[in-house]
């Protein structure tokens, strides 16, 4: 992909409350999502953000104010799963992407028709915009990785394999959950040194700050993508919370790794952030001195040239108590997907060298994006040292781990001077009581 008339940083549009500078979505983003009105019973349809508010692509199909030449893009993103219009590849995008651009700018002819077609963000609600066939979690941040592994392996906290292999394992689909679904505490086998296990509900619950990359056309079963190609590959991302039970996955973790602590419930944000839209904040990927370089299969020029994307990254607590004095979440991390050790190219030619056939919606997890230092830590279990150092919020609470009635919140943006900011949305669910096992 390149630059293109749609990152223009001069185009306004016609809906005023895209072009404040601080909106998500600019008409430079344009992502998409499913959506219907709250409390309608209306059927669940595709949608594109454009500032504070929703285009229903269902009504735009209605009105053909787009034309006849992105009208295949236009059915498939109005239906009530996005995965057909995943399935159409990369030129397709790139053109439904440019037909909205210029119907959305300030004086476009369509402005009357695609008027009508507008609905207010805080009117709807949404569900997974995919149907997700497949989800796959990695492990792509060595600082997480290393911090983690320090609590555990004290003398060797990075497996020999980490910097050879993007390390990664099957999740549970069927348990992703969209933004604002509020989840129970998982229950699962805990056990104390000493004492048999029992079963009860998990008592180190933790958040994992992640970005999910949704699959877009698919590969053919036995056939690897290429890391030239891999992009190809990738409609967009969304911010991702891989909520974990550490306490079950510390007796069920060996030898096949989560379980358990891992498959009660992953929350996903409502938008996707078209890969295209991304342009504009490439950045170079490179290794460490002295680290090995990737095997050929994941390694290329362009992915070491531009292969990491600067996505700034944010994670905020909300306690019960918080909430009940009428105070916002409380911000207390800050990173960037760039520190990733390995690039979104790098996990796709990976997932399929072995044959793995990805389809239109399947779901990456990047793994814990952790940056360098404890501020830029992406879990409580690296900013707590396990427990041992309890995290002091501004109210006077600690946690150590997320208690019932906490709610967990991620944004995530990308702005730098010459582009337009865009942003992912937010990332929330709370934390409510375990049911009774």
């Amino acid at each position: 992909m390149a630059l293109n008339e749609t990152h223009d940083t001069g185009l306004q549009s016609w809906v005023a409350s895209a072009n404040t500078g601080r909106s998500d979505f600019p008409i430079q983003n344009l992502p998409f999502a499913v959506f219907r009105r709250k409390s309608s019973g209306e059927a669940f349809r595709g949608g594109v953000a454009i500032g504070d508010q929703v285009l229903d692509m269902a009504a735009v199909r209605d009105t053909g104010a787009l034309g006849a030449e992105v009208r295949p893009q236009v059915e498939a993103a109005a239906q009530g799963r996005l995965n057909g219009l995943m399935a159409m590849g990369p030129a397709s995008w790139s053109a439904l992407r440019l037909a909205l651009s210029r119907g959305l700018r300030v004086d476009a002819p369509e402005e009357a028709a695609l008027k009508a077609c507008l609905v207010p963000q805080s009117d709807v609600e949404y569900t997974v915009p995919a149907q997700v066939g497949d989800y796959t979690d990695f492990y792509t941040s060595v600082h997480h990785a290393t911090n983690v592994g320090k609590l555990f392996r004290p003398t060797n906290p990075l497996m020999e394999n980490y910097k050879w292999v993007p390390i990664g394992y099957h999740g549970r689909a069927s348990s992703i959950r969209i933004s604002g679904v509020d989840f129970k505490r998982p229950n699962g086998q805990l056990k104390a040194p000493d004492t048999d296990p029992v079963l009860k509900p998990c008592n180190r619950l933790d958040y994992e700050l992640e970005m999910g990359i949704y699959a877009g056309a698919a590969n053919a079963w036995g056939e690897a993508v290429g890391i030239e190609d891999a992009e190809r590959h990738i409609f967009g991302l969304c911010l991702l919370n891989d909520w974990s039970a550490r306490d079950i996955q510390a007796w069920e973790y060996q030898p096949l790794g989560p379980f358990l602590s891992k498959n009660f419930a992953t929350t996903i944000s409502p938008w996707i952030v078209t890969l295209e839209a991304l342009e504009p904040y490439r950045t170079a990927f490179d290794r460490p001195f002295g680290d090995p370089q990737p095997l050929p299969y994941l390694r290329s020029e362009a992915n070491s040239q531009r292969g990491a994307l600067d996505v700034q990254l944010t994670v905020a607590i909300q306690t019960e108590k918080m909430r009940a004095e009428g105070k916002d979440a409380e911000l207390i991390t800050r990173t960037s997907y760039r520190h990733a050790y390995w690039t979104m190219a790098q996990l796709i030619a990976h997932h399929t060298v072995n044959g793995c056939d990805l389809q239109p919606g399947d779901l990456l997890g990047t793994g814990t994006l952790s940056g360098p230092t404890i501020a830029e830590a992406g879990a409580l279990l690296e900013i707590t040292e396990g427990g041992k150092k309890p995290l002091s919020l501004s109210n006077g609470e600690t946690r150590t781990f997320l208690l019932d009635g906490d709610a967990v919140v991620f944004s995530g943006w990308c702005e730098k001077p010459g582009a337009a900011r865009i942003g992912f949305g937010e990332c929330r669910a709370t934390v409510l009581p375990a049911h009774q096992a």
